[in-house]
């Protein structure tokens, strides 16, 4: 175990704030809406929410939804629950009134504190509407002035109260709460714990080299798992910069690359496709990058390194349940082998495959079924409960639903989700190897193989 493994084992998001604001303290922590915020600032404003919801009995196991867009007070109000050992539950900006209905009932919501508007939809109106039907939710906050009806402004929120600065949470305990769509009909309620969200966090930054003159920039929402337990301890574990934009837009995000000088970002196939297809784009505009995580089939792995001229990007594999990456390449090696494998599992994490049928664990090459045991959610929650017997073995291993191979050397090679497999004359063909065949034509933006 390397010095930062020990350093960042044990730890809680609070601690792990306190600590980098010590350690970085004039340092920029986040920078959103044109503001850089360090991390002594960010520290306070996390232990000034943590007092404002603990003069209104929030506490530890409490719950605690966050329901922005990429912007600083998420942060501060996930930090801020989290110092209470409150647990953060972040709410999709795409979520309805009927949806934002069965969340807060699902979640058992103590306190919301959210935007007023974003994206043309107006959340303090649903919110007001909601609160009386929840009779646990006694506190909503919303970030804007003036407040809504019976709810509180930020801004008097957090000056009301005296700061919190003890950290009340167990590495063991619930940090956070993603909802995540998949097979079910409503999305399922994924808990992650403090200790297994830093420590993952920091390996996942381990393989991206990444330092404390990083600037990492993040459009894809937080309250996805790739932001919430991915982009977020990664980059605070390695004392580097978080760079938000409030939501994708390509001509935006070459522009905050390019004003910032980011060196790392968190890209999708449609986010590099669409940034490369803008007229503003110009290889140039993004000659300060050098890593980041990709998710995608080999060709996308090298149009972003090639065309996009992120030269050390990389290759993940993961889901909510396995704290966003349970496999990672090391940004270090040749961009073959990125792109033919998402790299050995991360430290904590064990990958099996096994053969679907009778469960056997299969040998180096063969494709099968993937579990993955070690640091992955304790299981979910709310309604979604009842889908632990068989999302999980009797050995406490996640059933993935993909369909991989683990190669004599270790590394882990994806090949398609299970029911996405396309049976022809007795082969098995993989979706994600037809779009990357199709990709080398020069003709072929982006394709979609079902």
């Amino acid at each position: 175990m390397t010095e930062g493994d020990r350093a960042a084992a044990g730890r809680t998001l609070f601690t792990l704030l306190r600590a980098q604001a010590e350690r970085f303290a004039n340092r920029p922590a986040v920078v959103a809406g044109g503001r850089s915020t360090t991390y002594r600032e960010l520290l306070a404003a996390a232990t000034r929410v943590a007092g404002g919801l603990a003069v209104r009995g929030i506490g530890r196991g409490s719950r605690v939804g966050v329901l922005t867009e990429n912007r600083r007070e998420w942060l501060e109000a996930v930090f801020g629950a989290a110092a209470l050992g409150a647990v953060a539950v972040p709410l999709s900006t795409w979520s309805r009134e009927g949806e934002l209905d069965w969340l807060i009932g699902d979640a058992q919501l103590d306190a919301v504190i959210a935007v007023a508007a974003f994206a043309g939809q107006n959340f303090a109106a649903p919110l007001t509407h909601l609160q009386p039907r929840h009779p646990r939710l006694k506190t909503v906050v919303i970030i804007s002035e003036p407040s809504a009806p019976r709810c509180l402004s930020y801004a008097d929120f957090i000056a009301a109260a005296a700061p919190h600065e003890r950290d009340e949470a167990r590495p063991d305990d619930d940090a956070l709460i993603l909802y995540t769509s998949g097979s079910s009909a409503r999305p399922k309620a994924v808990r992650l714990r403090h200790g297994a969200t830093v420590a993952n966090g920091f390996a996942i930054g381990e393989r991206m080299a990444l330092t404390e003159a990083d600037r990492v920039l993040l459009a894809p929402p937080l309250f996805w798992a790739y932001g919430a337990v991915n982009a977020l301890p990664a980059t605070l574990a390695h004392g580097a910069a978080l760079v938000l934009q409030p939501r994708f837009e390509a001509g935006g995000w070459l522009d905050l690359i390019e004003a910032e000088r980011c060196t790392a970002v968190y890209t999708l196939p449609s986010m590099t496709g669409a940034a490369i297809r803008h007229p503003g784009f110009r290889r140039a505009r993004t000659a300060s990058l050098r890593t980041g995580l990709m998710i995608g089939s080999a060709e996308e792995v090298r149009i972003a390194a090639e065309e996009l001229a992120v030269p050390q990007i990389c290759n993940v594999y993961g889901a909510t349940e396995t704290y966003g990456n349970c496999a990672v390449t090391p940004c270090g090696w040749p961009l073959p082998r990125r792109m033919q494998s998402q790299g050995p599992p991360l430290p904590g994490m064990a990958i099996r495959i096994v053969d679907p049928d009778s469960g056997r664990t299969l040998p180096a090459g063969e494709v099968g079924a993937v579990e993955v045991g070690g640091l992955v959610t304790p299981g979910y929650c709310g309604a979604s409960a009842e889908h632990n017997a068989a999302a999980f073995t009797a050995d406490g291993c996640f059933r993935t639903g993909d369909i991989a191979a683990l190669d004599p050397s270790g590394d882990f090679r994806f090949v398609a989700r299970g029911s996405d497999i396309i049976k022809r004359a007795g082969i098995n063909v993989s979706p994600a190897e037809v779009e990357s065949l199709l990709l080398r034509h020069p003709a072929v933006a982006q394709a979609a193989v079902v």
